[in-house]
C-alpha cells in the first residue's frame, strides 16, 4: 500500500512502536548514538525484529526520535505561550528550546552522513516551532520585555549559539544558570 494509504496499527503495535520511540529518546539523548539498536530493543522489551519492523534502520529510529522531539517541543511552546504572560512565555521557551536541543546536532550529524535529507524530514515541525517563537517574539516585543529590534533569524542563532554554550560547559548547573542570565538580559531592553 502506499503511503497515505497504510492500515492504522494495531493497538498492541501502536504501544510497542511508542515504547521503542520512548527508550531511543532517552537512550539517545543520554548515551549517545552509538547504542546498538538491539539493546535499544531490550530495554523498550520488544525483540529486534518489532523495532526493525517499525523503524528498517537505525537511521529511521534517530530520525523518528528528532521528529518526535520536536513535535513535544512545539506542542510544550504551545502550552506555554497559551498559560504563561508574554515574558514568561518567552523566556522559558527559550530555555526549553535550548535545553530540549541537547544531543540533536549529533543526531543530524549522524543522519546527513547516511545519505538522509535532515532538512527536509524535520521540515514541518521545525518550521511549527519558528512560528510559535515568532509569536512569542512579538508577544514579548510588545508587552517591551524583549529589545524591539531583534528579529526572528537573530533569534534562532541565539538559541542555537546558547546550545552550543552550554554543551561546552557539561552539567555545572550554576554555570548553566549564569549563560540563562547573561543571555536574558541581552534579549530585554536597555
Amino acid at each position: 500500500m502506499s503511503g497515505s494509504q497504510e492500515r492504522p496499527l494495531r493497538a498492541d503495535a501502536a504501544r510497542n512502536r511508542a515504547r521503542v520511540l520512548d527508550v531511543a529518546t532517552e537512550v539517545f539523548t543520554s548515551r549517545g548514538i552509538g547504542v546498538p539498536t538491539e539493546e535499544i530493543a531490550r530495554a523498550a522489551g520488544v525483540g529486534v525484529g518489532t523495532l526493525f519492523r517499525h523503524f528498517p534502520t537505525k537511521e529511521a529510529l534517530l530520525e523518528a526520535v528528532m521528529v518526535r522531539r520536536l513535535e513535544e517541543m512545539s506542542a510544550m511552546t504551545a502550552q506555554l505561550a497559551a498559560q504563561a504572560d508574554p515574558a514568561e512565555a518567552f523566556f522559558s521557551c527559550f530555555r526549553l528550546v535550548v535545553e530540549q536541543s541537547a544531543g540533536k546536532n549529533e543526531f543530524a550529524q549522524a543522519l546527513a552522513a547516511a545519505g538522509v535529507d535532515v532538512h527536509a524530514s524535520l521540515r514541518e515541525p521545525t518550521e511549527e516551532i519558528q512560528a510559535r517563537l515568532a509569536g512569542l517574539l512579538s508577544a514579548a516585543q510588545r508587552s517591551g520585555v524583549v529589545r524591539p529590534e531583534l528579529r526572528l533569524p537573530e533569534l534562532l542563532a541565539l538559541l542555537v549559539g546558547t546550545g552550543a554554550m552550554l554543551e561546552q560547559l557539561g552539567a555545572d548547573p550554576a554555570a548553566r544558570e549564569r549563560i540563562f542570565e547573561v543571555v536574558f538580559d541581552g534579549l530585554r531592553p536597555h
